[in-house]
Parts: structure tokens; C-alpha cells; sequence
């Protein structure tokens, strides 16, 4: 991700510590975020809290040939255009969060998530990466964050190696008490999938939550990727769901037809979100909703990122009001 270079030159002013408290909002504790928290739309209605990562703008703005500045003025403006209420940036590093409390603030946005890469099947790596994931989660904190979300990095990016017996359960032991770390900070934890940890029978995936605490690790649910990492299985979808949803603490929705991304997400289409959403109902969880609707190649092109995510949030709204 690119960090927004103009925002850096901007002196920033300091938070008083009420404004601070204010902000982070220190009664929304992990338990009411993932529970049911709603916020007040601006005639007073309680409505879902609805968040998007910020990897779907990205997409945008290169399918549009635009320069894509993480945590711009520009970029937050966007999304309090789509009428967004989070916001849940890829975050390489805490030097990142400088400025960006007041600007959130500004925009009426909250940052209940994060999302951190970290390297946790590499012996040579794993401690300096567990140290910088909670570096970062220390500042976030400061902003409100509760979950950080996290996928464990692959041998190599966009490369076919699978990681040894080994590797994976040195990554599932560093998973582990990189959760129960977080844990005693008041924070939960994430693991996210994408599709490659569904290669060789999904040995990587399945290790990772069979062999990990449920309350030092929960789960980001990203259904596409484990519907595309299965064939386009919607089957295996719901499967994955059946097996591990009451650790679910964070969905990252993304909907697709005949198998390519759409513009915008919506509840029917290669993945029956409302069958999700029901099934979530009736385990009674309410998981933190991130939209992640990005656009790839075969993607329509009709929108522009705005409106997309405009229309995204009003459907996913008006399906958990």
C-alpha cells in the first residue's frame, strides 16, 4: 500500500485526552463490536455498523488509471460518500496512524479493524514479526481498534510452494500466542483466508483453526476466497461456516457471478449471503461486516468506486436492519 505523502507533510495537531477517549469510544468494548454495535445515521436511526477494507479502492483506482493514496483526505471523503462507516486499512506500520485519528474523526469514520500482514512459518522471522504486529495493534488501540486481521504470509507471494508439516505448525504455535498476546491488550485476533491456503486439501487453512486456541484466534470469514480456493464451491462455503462459525468475530464480503467479481456486492449470487446471514442468526453472531468488493479484469465496468460502494453498503444495510 502507498502512504499518503501529502498527509505526512501536514502538522498535525494533538489529541486532547478527552478527545482521545471520545474517539476511541473506550465503553465500545470487543463483546458490544461484535454484538450488535450500530451507529446513528444522521437522523438519529441506529443502523449496522458498516465497514470496507481498503483493498477494493485500490482496485478501483487502478482500473481507473488513479493514483491510490492510503488514509488520504481524499480517499476518507470517498468513503463518507458511499456513507460508510469504517474504515479498515492494510496497515504496514504504526508510523502509519500518525494523523490519521483526527482525519477519521473528522470524516465521521470509525477504525474497529485492521488488517496486518505478518511471516509466521519462518523460524528466521517469526518474532520480529509477532513484535510488529503488535506495535501496530498498540497504536491502533489508541484509535479504537479492537480486531486485528491477520493472514500469515505464504512462502512466496503469487507463488505455488506449500509450506511443510513443519512450517505449519511452527505458523499455528505463532498464531497462537500472537492471539494471546492481543488477548491480554483487549483485542482480538483474526485469522483471515485467502484461496492458496485451500491447496493440498486445505491442510493450511484447517490446521490453522483446529490447531489454535478459539479464544486466542478467532476467524475473519472471507467466503469468496475459500469459494474460489474450492473450485467455486459454494458447498465448501458453507461447510467452512458449519465448522467454524461460532469463532467468526469479522466477515470480508465480496459476491461474484459465474464466478467473476461484480461491481458492487449483493446478497444473492455465486454465494447465498442470505442463507449467511441466517445461519450467523441463528448462532446468534453479529461479526463485524467489512465490505471487500473489488474488481478484477472480467469485472462490469459501470461505476466508479463511490458509487459501487454506495450501493454495496445500501444493500448489505437494508439486509441486517
Amino acid at each position: 500500500m502507498v502512504s499518503d505523502e501529502s498527509c505526512q507533510k501536514t502538522k498535525a495537531s494533538v489529541l486532547t485526552r478527552r478527545e482521545m477517549l471520545e474517539y476511541s469510544g473506550a465503553v465500545l468494548t470487543l463483546s458490544a463490536m461484535t454484538n450488535g454495535a450500530r451507529a446513528a445515521s444522521p437522523n438519529g436511526d441506529r443502523q449496522p455498523h458498516i465497514a470496507s477494507n481498503t483493498y477494493p479502492w485500490l482496485t478501483f483506482a487502478r482500473r481507473h488509471d488513479r493514483e491510490f493514496k492510503l488514509h488520504s483526505e481524499e480517499l476518507l471523503e470517498e468513503f463518507t460518500e458511499a456513507g460508510l462507516s469504517g474504515y479498515e486499512p492494510i496497515i504496514n506500520s504504526a508510523d502509519e496512524f500518525k494523523t490519521l485519528g483526527e482525519r477519521l474523526m473528522a470524516h465521521g469514520l470509525e477504525m474497529r479493524s485492521i488488517y496486518v500482514n505478518s511471516v509466521l512459518h519462518d523460524p528466521d522471522q517469526v518474532e520480529s514479526s509477532q513484535a510488529a504486529v503488535l506495535k501496530i495493534a498498540s497504536e491502533a488501540s489508541r484509535l479504537g481498534t479492537r480486531i486485528v486481521v491477520t493472514n500469515p504470509a505464504p512462502i512466496r507471494w503469487g507463488g505455488q510452494e506449500d509450506k511443510t508439516d513443519a512450517q505449519l505448525r511452527l505458523q499455528a504455535k505463532s498464531l497462537d500466542s500472537l492471539g494471546a498476546d492481543l488477548r491480554k491488550r483487549g483485542m482480538a485476533l483474526a485469522y483471515h483466508n485467502h484461496d492458496a491456503e485451500f491447496r493440498q486439501g486445505g491442510r493450511e487453512f484447517h490446521h490453522m483453526l483446529t490447531a489454535t486456541d478459539p479464544e486466542n484466534v478467532k476467524f475473519c470469514l472471507d467466503a469468496h476466497w475459500v469459494y474460489r480456493g474450492c473450485g467455486n464451491s459454494e458447498v465448501a462455503v458453507f461447510d467452512v461456516l458449519k465448522h467454524y462459525g461460532e469463532r467468526i468475530v469479522e466477515l470480508h464480503l465480496r459476491q461474484s457471478q459465474g464466478g467473476i467479481w461484480t461491481e458492487a456486492f449483493s446478497m444473492t449470487g455465486d454465494i447465498n449471503y442470505e442463507r449467511m446471514f441466517e445461519n450467523l442468526e441463528q448462532k446468534k453472531l453479529t461479526p463485524h461486516l467489512v465490505l471487500e468488493q473489488a474488481v478484477e479484469g472480467a469485472s462490469p465496468h459501470t461505476m466508479t468506486a463511490v458509487e459501487a460502494h454506495e450501493q454495496s453498503r445500501r444493500r448489505l444495510q437494508e439486509a441486517n436492519e
